[in-house]
């Protein structure tokens, strides 16, 4: 008997598709071997190919009561690929591009990253001395070239590399300034220095709670209060996530608590990393 129920097409970034058996990517063959998850934004997969590993996220093409939606997930692949293409200097930053397709035809709405071995940060996880300096040090290039990677928050973005290094990917909803001098004007450079400094705040928070000792060593022992802007963003983010939650458990793909554990394909912490 089946455990897990999908959510309804309209629910999947594919409709009723799951994401293809096999793709191509720069000249090689992959094949699926797992599908991590599949929600309305976007569906994503471990591709396994002869010496390669890939992890393919597929944006939104199912329309939404008939309105298109294609060029949505072909707006955030192309981001998110932009975003891979500028860090690519920076270590514990996969690369990653456009490109991906069934041999002939290109995926328009995917966008692929290397996979390496590794682990999303665990509650209590134990971490070595240079963790933590090293995640500040790649946040602070990433904000040198203009990026904020803006869902810091979440624990399970904070990759632990079999290596012991720290990784980031998914820049689906970071934020980009372009190298333009309109860029770096109010508007858009009070707004990249807001999410700028929540990077800061959520990096400080995890050093608290899994290594306090460090919080003066690199000097975020001032991260103490969210700032205003994070606090507006939980009062609207958490009454929205009770309303999905009430609506799938409604619908019958979750349970009557809105837990995910009777979903197929719900968003969890995965295994992405970067390719050796």
């Amino acid at each position: 008997m089946e455990t897990t129920r999908k959510r309804p097409p309209i629910l999947r970034a594919l409709g009723a598709q799951d994401p293809p058996q096999t793709i191509w990517f720069q000249g090689k063959e992959f094949g699926r071997s797992e599908v991590y998850k599949h929600d309305s934004w976007a569906a994503t997969a471990l591709y396994v190919g002869v010496e390669d590993k890939l992890v393919c996220k597929f944006n939104r093409t199912q329309p939404i009561f008939g309105v298109p939606m294609s060029w949505l997930g072909r707006m955030l692949a192309h981001r998110e690929a932009s975003a891979y293409q500028r860090l690519m200097h920076v270590q514990g930053v996969p690369s990653g591009n456009v490109g991906v397709s069934d041999g002939q035809q290109e995926y328009v709405t995917a966008v692929a990253h290397g996979f390496v071995e590794g682990h999303p940060l665990q509650p209590g996880e134990v971490l070595g001395d240079t963790f933590f300096s090293q995640l500040q040090e790649m946040l602070q290039q990433l904000h040198a070239e203009g990026l904020a990677y803006v869902d810091l928050h979440k624990r399970e973005n904070v990759l632990v590399g079999d290596d012991g290094r720290p990784y980031l990917v998914d820049f689906q909803i970071s934020f980009q300034t372009r190298n333009k001098f309109l860029w770096r004007l109010p508007p858009w450079s009070w707004v990249l220095r807001m999410f700028q400094a929540s990077d800061e705040f959520c990096l400080a928070k995890h050093v608290r709670n899994h290594r306090p000792d460090q919080l003066s060593m690199l000097g975020l022992q001032q991260y103490t209060n969210p700032p205003w802007w994070i606090r507006l963003h939980r009062c609207v983010a958490v009454p929205f996530r009770q309303m999905r939650r009430k609506l799938l458990g409604w619908i019958r793909v979750r349970d009557r608590n809105g837990q995910a554990t009777s979903e197929q394909f719900a968003e969890h912490a995965f295994r992405y990393v970067k390719q050796g």
